[in-house]
């Protein structure tokens, strides 16, 4: 990157690596977005939970955690977060792999279907989040367009 980036496509990308988007996917998101081609290293750098980020700038480490606190916080918002949905999805594609005799696939849903009713796949983690993060997000997201970032 031979180029310095503008504070917006930073804050793009660290933004990004909260959202546990891979490097590369961010990369090629830069490049569709802005236009502008950015290494995979670089996007790296700018997620302060990797190595190459220890030294990212602390108005920046902040937007990171803002944006991930609150990417963690809006993900019941998805619905197939949710099992039931899971669940209603799993039941509709076992029927129909009955129907049509592939009792593999049908019998592979069914696992999974008891699995999901089993909690397997649970993480019983449970995320507290302030609910002023989106103001406290905006705020970062104001010094950084202002430039008064460390």
């Amino acid at each position: 990157m031979a180029k310095k980036v503008s504070a917006e496509v930073r804050a793009y990308i660290v933004c990004a690596n909260a959202c546990f988007d891979s490097p590369s996917t961010v990369a090629e998101a830069v490049k569709d977005e802005f236009g502008i081609e950015v290494a995979r290293q670089y996007v790296e750098s700018q997620d302060p939970t990797k190595r190459a980020g220890r030294d990212l700038a602390k108005t920046y480490k902040q937007l990171f955690e803002k944006t991930r606190e609150e990417f963690l916080a809006k993900t019941n918002n998805i619905a197939i977060s949710h099992k039931p949905v899971r669940l209603r999805a799993l039941q509709r594609m076992a029927a129909k792999a009955e129907k049509q005799g592939n009792m593999v696939l049908a019998a592979s849903l069914y696992e999974q279907a008891a699995k999901e009713m089993g909690e397997v796949f649970t993480n019983r983690q449970k995320h507290e989040v302030k609910e002023s993060v989106s103001e406290e997000l905006a705020d970062l997201m104001r010094q950084i367009s202002d430039g008064s970032t460390d």
